[in-house]
């Protein structure tokens, strides 16, 4: 049975890459995930691999992930295919994000996946692993400062990498 809590809901995000050759995860875990927080991670990405001349990042297509703020801290990004992004959103930077973040220039280009084709992305695979092993049926309800170190702890296990959570995602076979 779960247990129910008497807090309120209280959200927690977690974002994160995952190295399709090595199996390390990079996390971000916070109240929120938006501009300011994608750009921290990609600027995490871009320490992590500061030798790389440049870093492919394949993502769904939440618009946030395209948002002008975000794009402005990254190199000019090459893609085939129309931007479509919400009617209510500018088609440049903001000023306060450009001050911020122009000059980073991080040398990554973001690939998107087919809309509504999340089993192509192989980190929803240890969001699932998450979820099935950590999260499901939790009792940790009324500890959210615990579920959160939990959280963190389950992700930093592959912040080396792990050859076993490339298999587990698909991204490598037996043998």
């Amino acid at each position: 049975m779960a247990e129910r809590s008497h807090q309120w809901d209280t959200p927690t995000r977690v974002s994160g890459t995952l190295n399709i050759v090595d199996g390390q995860v990079l996390h971000y875990q916070g109240k929120m995930v938006g501009i300011t927080e994608l750009v921290g991670l990609y600027k995490s990405v871009r320490e992590t691999y500061a030798g790389a001349e440049r870093i492919y990042v394949v993502q769904d297509n939440w618009p946030v992930h395209f948002h002008p703020d975000v794009l402005v801290a990254l190199e000019p990004q090459v893609t085939h295919w129309p931007d479509h992004h919400p009617k209510n959103w500018p088609d440049v930077a903001s000023e306060a994000a450009t001050r911020k973040w122009a000059d980073l220039k991080l040398p990554i280009q973001l690939i998107r996946l087919p809309t509504y084709a999340s089993w192509t992305n192989p980190i929803e695979k240890l969001w699932r692993k998450l979820k099935q092993e950590l999260l499901h049926l939790h009792k940790l309800a009324d500890h959210l400062q615990d579920l959160r170190e939990m959280t963190k702890w389950f992700l930093d296990k592959f912040a080396l990498g792990s050859l076993e959570l490339l298999l587990y995602v698909g991204l490598l076979t037996p043998g």
